[in-house]
This record gives C-alpha cells, structure tokens and sequence, in this order.
C-alpha cells in the first residue's frame, strides 16, 4: 500500500506540473490583455518556463543520485509550489516571467528524479510495467486536461487561479511525500562534484533551447559547442557529472534517441491539429479542446488497461512497434486531411490511431531506464526527460516553420485550401520522424531477457534490472 501511495505520489506531481505547461496556453490572451504583454514577448510566458525547465533536467537528475532523490523531489516541488503563488499573484510582466523561471527549475528537480524514485521502489518487472504505464498516462491526461481547465479557470474567474490551483495539490503531494518516499541517502556531492561540467552542460542546454525557440541558429550553434566540451569534460573528470558508462546502454542510448524522433512528432501533432481546427475549421478555443479529448482518453485507455499486459507477455520492443506502427498510419492519413472535413468521418477515426502513443511512450520509458545503474538512476531519470523537452521544443520549432512555408509558397490557393498544405507536408515530415524512430529501434534497441526464475515465478522480485544489455557487472544494479 506504501509503495502505490508512493507511485500516487509522483503521478500527482508530474500531472500537476505537465498540467501546468498547456493550461497557460489558453489563458495566455487574457494575460496579455491584462499585464499588456507585447506579441512577441507573450511567448516568453511559455519559454522562460521552457528555458529553466529543459535546462536543468539533466543536472537535477544527476544531483539527485547525489543528494538524495526524496530530497531533491521534495525541494522542487516546494520551490515550484512557491513560485505558483507568486505567478498567480503577479501584477506586472517582470514578476509573471521570473515567477514562471522558477516553477520551470522546481518542475526539473522534481521531475528528473521521478522516474528514478519509480524504478528504484519498483523492481519487479511486470509491477514495474504496471507503476509506468499509470506514470506515463499522467503526462497525457495533464496536457488535454490543461487545455480544457484553463479555458474554464480563465473565463469562471481569472488566469490567475490557473497557478493557484497548483498551491493545494503542491501542498498535500509534499505532505504525502514525506511519509511514503523511500529516503535514500544519496551518493554523497564528493561522488560526482564536477562544476566546470555543471556550467557547461546547464548553459549548453538552455542556449539549444532558447535557439530552438526562437528559431536562432547562433545560440543554437553555441549551445552545441558548450555540450561537446562537456560530453568532452565527462570522459577525463575524475568526478564527472554525467558518467558517460550510461550510454553503452544501447537500450538507454537507444531508447533517448527514439524518443526524440516520437516526441518532436507527437507534440507537433498537438499543436498542428489544434491549429487546423481552428483556423481551418473554424473551432473555437472550447471546441477545439473537446474535439482533441478523444484521442487523449484513447491513450489514457490503452495506457492504463493494455500496455503493462502486453509489455509483460510480448517484451518492451515488440509493443514500443505495434505503437510507432499505429502513429505512422495516423500521420500518413493526416497527409490527406481536407479543407471542408467531417468531424465524425474525417478526423474522429484518424485521431484515435494516436492510441500508438499509449504503447509506445510505457514500452519506450522502461527501455530507457532498463539500463541504468541504481546509483545512476536520478541520472537516467534526468536524461529521459531531458531528451523529452528537446523533443517537445525541436518538434514544435521545425514542423511548424515547415507549414508555415508551405502556406506562404500556396498563398495563391486561398487562405484555407494554404494552410491545409502547409498542415499537410507538417504531418508528412510526423510520418517521416516516426519511420526513422521504427528503424532506431529495430537496429538499436535489444530484447529485454528475463531470467529463467522469473519465467518461472513472474511474481518473484528481482532487481529489475536488465543483464542482456549491459554484459559486464559494473553495471550490474546493486540492491
């Protein structure tokens, strides 16, 4: 019972933090029209929240594995709790960006070590399939609950309860955490206090995504020059950040690189769909939000009811396909999406296909964990959900500057016959990534092989970590 209070624990927490990354979506022209945000400007009320969050992910996992993963845990969501009140409570531009900078670095030290408190509590396999098929389904229900919550916060009172209401839930998930976390101690700062790499590895990152953003190559270019100096630091310090023995995972290795491809694809889709909906289609805000409800619950279903069977008889990659099989379909069939379409007939059956997301995203998680160390889980933790948010932002940046050009080339053809061009090479380039993701996985990623006394005895604990991907026992998990 601990140990699912525990997983209720970090689902809440992740679900009010993902909650809290699309409710500001569509508050965000009430937040202009009352704190007179610039159109350009009004988009840092997502990046700076972006910028901290993507950043520090990486680092705040591997502090973690130092630290204390229950400790770092509980810091951010106190520092992310804090700073909901002070977004909510700003009255001017300077305090709403710098109140959102903060909640993006609690988001990353909560959320980095999550998955490493979930692999560590749980190290049966098919329990563990079971604890991250209900993790993963919180990051699809917090991204379509967001869209509809703040559209409902915003009008029935203000946009200011859209960061409120994450003060009650902030409160009651450190009460809980407190009693039912596992308190690791942590390695110990000693372990791995490599500064310089510190430095280089958070200011690398964030310049990445700030290019990524606002679409600079400068920054971009700089930020990749910071990342190859510490990729570089890592193999020579003594102590490094980062200990680059995770990447010869080819599931780890492997498992981060897919997720790229899915996630850039993925959250594309979100965004593009939405768009032609409303200006295509002529949805509204509200319209709009149910209209995308389906595909949401879909996942939600298949996440919760079928991923953790299926993963447990057929193995992580055979279902991490089945998935990535369902979401080419999806984004091939959009290719031919029309101007004047039917909900019922048109979209509704296409939508579900993202159903695919549902496998792939559990199956995907465990590959990406299955490699890590104990000692190095906080670090796994970190790098998943960093590879994630690069995803996010290289999938929203690049798709939708390929639509937009499309629909400026098309200009000739009418507003609405344009940008469904534009929308359509979008979801070609989503088939595309989704494609390459399927070869990743097929050439790269291993079987996981259970040993025969789990066969056996399905319920018997194990360290739950996987021997067929890393052959020597450095990197075989301690209990």
């Amino acid at each position: 019972m601990r140990r699912k209070t525990a997983l209720g624990v970090l689902a809440s927490a992740t679900l009010m933090i993902i909650l809290d990354g699309s409710i500001v979506t569509v508050a965000m022209p009430a937040i202009q029209d009352d704190l007179g945000f610039s159109a350009a400007g009004l988009s840092w009320v997502v990046n700076a929240y972006l910028v901290a969050f993507g950043s520090l992910l990486l680092l705040a996992g591997r502090l973690g594995d130092l630290l204390g993963r229950r400790l770092m845990f509980l810091a951010g969501t106190a520092v992310f709790t804090a700073a909901s009140v002070l977004a909510g409570a700003a009255t001017t531009i300077e305090i709403l960006l710098a109140a959102r900078f903060l909640q993006g670095i609690g988001s990353a030290m909560a959320v980095a070590v999550s998955l490493g408190i979930l692999v560590t509590t749980f190290t049966e396999p098919t329990e563990r399939a079971r604890a991250i098929a209900v993790f993963s389904f919180t990051g699809a229900a917090g991204a379509s609950i967001g869209s509809v919550l703040g559209g409902v916060l915003t009008d029935a009172l203000s946009w200011h309860w859209i960061f409120f209401i994450n003060v009650p839930i902030g409160i009651a998930v450190i009460a809980l955490a407190l009693r039912v976390l596992p308190n690791d101690r942590g390695l110990g700062i000693a372990k791995g206090a490599d500064i310089i790499g510190a430095v280089l590895v958070t200011a690398g990152l964030m310049l990445v995504i700030v290019g990524v953003v606002n679409e600079g190559m400068i920054w971009i270019a700089a930020g990749t020059a910071l990342l190859a100096a510490f990729i570089a630091r890592q193999a020579t310090a003594r102590t490094p950040l980062m200990p680059l023995r995770i990447f010869r995972s080819r599931n780890v290795s492997g498992a981060n690189l897919v997720q790229i491809l899915i996630i850039a694809a993925c959250f594309a889709f979100q965004i593009l769909l939405a768009l032609y909906l409303q200006h295509v289609q002529g949805y509204g805000a509200g319209g709009t939000g149910l209209a995308m409800l389906p595909p949401a619950v879909v996942i939600g279903v298949v996440t919760l009811g079928f991923s953790a069977r299926l993963i447990a008889r057929f193995g992580e990659r055979p279902v991490l396909l089945a998935g990535l099989a369902l979401l080419a379909a999806m984004f091939l069939l959009l290719t031919r999406v029309p101007v004047h379409a039917t909900y019922a007939t048109d979209l509704l059956p296409v939508m579900l296909l993202a159903s695919g997301f549902g496998l792939a995203l559990p199956a995907l998680t465990a590959l990406g964990m299955s490699g890590a160390k104990a000692d190095d889980a906080g670090l796994a933790s970190g790098l998943f959900n960093t590879t994630q948010q690069v995803g996010m932002a290289l999938g929203a940046a690049v798709l939708t500057t390929l639509a937009a050009a499309r629909t400026a080339d098309r200009a000739g053809l009418g507003e609405a016959a344009a940008l469904t061009a534009g929308y359509r090479l979008a979801f070609a380039v989503g088939a595309a990534l989704i494609v390459v993701a399927a070869i990743v996985a097929v050439t790269v990623l291993r079987p996981q092989k259970l040993d025969d006394a789990h066969r056996a005895a399905p319920g018997t604990a194990t360290d739950g970590y996987v021997a067929g991907d890393l052959s020597d026992a450095h990197h075989t998990a301690d209990r």
